[in-house]
């Protein structure tokens, strides 16, 4: 069963963008995919509850940071959305349960010295070390034209870790997220240059090439 962790000790930087948008397109896939939110903002589960019941189904369960227990039965797929600040035995419980963890990343200088020590630490742990873990990095809310962009991608270039791509700042994961949606649930020609952005993430977790969803489910976007 996949179990992909979203993690970065920083707040505000995607995490619950990347989880719910990873678990809308498992869901899209026609997986049992549970999202399970490790934060006590709940912001997951709280976008869970706006999600109509016209889109594939994303469920949850009881979970909180200090028990992180196992989903139910039936599910093929699992996608965690994680605090700010984690670190400790709750990262490194969570790095053992998982088979992926991506890292997003926002072009900041303070974001990329943040995150550089929490690589470093998420690269000692065991399952990291020796290869049962993979570990990847996505950069959020990125204009390739900016010199923040820039120095993202030289941060990167000089880390061990693959980058698995760049998603651009857009209102339409704003707009999507109010009404409990993700980039799968609208038509293609809505959200064509997002979905393309997530290629090398969804092909890195050995997915198939990313499509959203032929039917529009709301008038979000």
């Amino acid at each position: 069963m996949p179990v992909a962790v979203v993690a970065n000790p920083k707040g505000g930087v995607g995490k619950s963008t990347l989880a719910t948008n990873l678990a809308g397109y498992f869901a899209a896939r026609d997986h049992a995919v549970m999202l399970g939110d490790t934060d006590r903002q709940q912001s997951s589960r709280e976008w869970l509850a706006l999600r109509p019941e016209t889109a594939k189904p994303i469920r949850t369960w009881e979970i909180n940071a200090d028990h992180i227990a196992k989903p139910p039965k039936g599910t093929t797929h699992v996608v965690l959305d994680t605090p700010a600040g984690l670190h400790g035995w709750r990262l490194a419980d969570l790095v053992k349960m998982s088979g992926y963890v991506i890292v997003p990343l926002q072009p900041s200088m303070f974001d990329i010295l943040a995150t550089q020590t929490f690589l470093r630490k998420l690269a000692d742990e065991k399952p990291v070390r020796h290869g049962e873990v993979k570990l990847g990095v996505v950069g959020m809310r990125v204009d390739m034209r900016t010199r923040a962009a820039e120095q993202l991608q030289r941060f990167v270039q000089g880390l061990e870790v693959p980058i698995l791509g760049y998603l651009r700042d857009t209102q339409n994961y704003v707009q999507l997220a109010a009404h409990g949606l993700t980039l799968w649930d609208v038509a293609p020609s809505r959200v064509a240059k997002d979905v393309e952005q997530w290629s090398g993430i969804l092909e890195w977790l050995g997915e198939s090439p990313p499509q959203a969803s032929v039917a529009d489910t709301s008038a979000a976007a």
